[in-house]
């Protein structure tokens, strides 16, 4: 998130810089051939919608609208009043931003009434050119701008959509994933219940004493199904490499071992003993394999890695660090991790993954063990 804000603020002050930089020349050209005064009136509707090309983000409708208004506001007094051809480059160009963004992120609907919008004022710019006066080269700029901007604004829509959906898709896996080892964590314990009360039935006449064993069995088995019931259907909300149910601490060791004669040295954690539900072995299993993943691929320069889980009362705790210096946040993310956040909150957990301070990462994690 602070990565993305970052971003966001850099280049907001680009397009304040290029802006600025139309309006001088814009000012110096107009200056030069007609007079600054004759400036003055596109150089203020140019400002004005700059400064809404900067804040388009908070109201992208509003914005857009008032800028086009005012564009088309100054296309009607440059020729109502014999100034300049208007929209000039730096107006051209902030109102492109503005039907640029609007493309982008609106509904269909408003994203194409702002686009034709921004057609109507280029249209309108053509046609308030008197013959003889020249301006056409402006008025082909205006054009180009509006095209680019609603090109700009379609490609970025569709590369957000695309991102959307695999995101999405990753995520529908991780949830089917783990319903499936819910599921088979389910049949057993029910299966051992037909057992037990097949067992029951047989025993019961001569031996009470082990008809009562069986059916305290099949109470417990029953308790546990139905908590492994709940988060099955908590899960499905919408339904080779994955970690078998019963997964536990000897497997984690061997991930660990695996990933050290390949990659950096690991200094390993574990609690001494762990009771957890089978769901919760296999989900700190997934993250470790996960984070460790994440270092091979963009982090196999570091020097240390820790793998730390600990038990608290009624969560397991599962920190992985590593490190290595010079690696952005736009690298290490992935829809690993955006997989690996809904398997954690589909268990009542979180998840944070981001950069240490000094150097490195670390991914931890927060799944409840069922005792709560």
């Amino acid at each position: 998130m602070a990565t993305e804000r970052l971003t966001r603020v850099a280049a907001t002050a680009g397009l304040a810089v290029v802006l600025l930089a139309a309006i001088g020349v814009q000012a110096v050209a107009v200056a030069a051939s007609w007079g600054l005064r004759y400036w003055l009136p596109g150089g203020a509707a140019a400002v004005v919608v700059g400064v809404l090309a900067l804040v388009r983000h908070r109201q992208r409708v509003v914005t857009a609208t008032a800028g086009l208004v005012v564009a088309g506001s100054a296309v009607a007094a440059a020729r109502l009043f014999d100034l300049p051809t208007e929209p000039g480059p730096a107006l051209a160009l902030a109102s492109a931003v503005l039907v640029g963004s609007a493309v982008r992120a609106l509904p269909p609907l408003p994203a194409g009434l702002i686009a034709a919008g921004g057609l109507v004022v280029a249209a309108g710019a053509w046609a308030a050119v008197r013959p003889g006066a020249g301006g056409s080269g402006v008025v082909a700029l205006d054009g180009l701008c509006w095209l680019g901007g609603v090109v700009a604004g379609l490609t970025l829509r569709l590369l957000d959509e695309r991102a959307r959906a695999a995101a999405e898709r990753v995520r529908r896996d991780e949830r089917l994933e783990l319903a499936r080892e819910l599921h088979d964590v389910v049949a057993h314990h029910v299966t051992g219940m037909v057992v037990q009360a097949q067992a029951a039935h047989l025993v019961g006449r001569r031996d009470p004493a082990r008809a009562t064993e069986s059916l305290a069995g099949i109470e417990a088995a029953g308790g546990e199904a139905l908590r492994a019931m709940r988060r099955l259907v908590g899960v499905l909300r919408d339904t080779a490499d994955a970690p078998p149910a019963s997964a536990g601490t000897e497997q984690i060791e061997e991930l660990v071992e695996r990933f050290r004669r390949q990659g950096p040295p690991v200094r390993l954690r574990l609690p001494g003993e762990t009771a957890w539900p089978p769901e919760v072995t296999s989900t700190v299993h997934r993250i470790v394999r996960e984070a460790l993943t994440n270092v091979a691929r963009h982090a196999p320069h570091a020097g240390q890695v820790t793998v730390d889980v600990s038990q608290e009362p009624d969560a397991v705790v599962v920190e992985v660090t590593d490190d290595a210096s010079g690696v952005s946040a736009e690298q290490r993310g992935g829809y690993g991790l955006i997989g690996l956040r809904e398997r954690v909150e589909a268990l009542g957990g979180t998840l944070r993954a981001g950069p240490r301070s000094g150097a490195g990462w670390s991914v931890r994690a927060v799944v409840p063990n069922g005792r709560a």
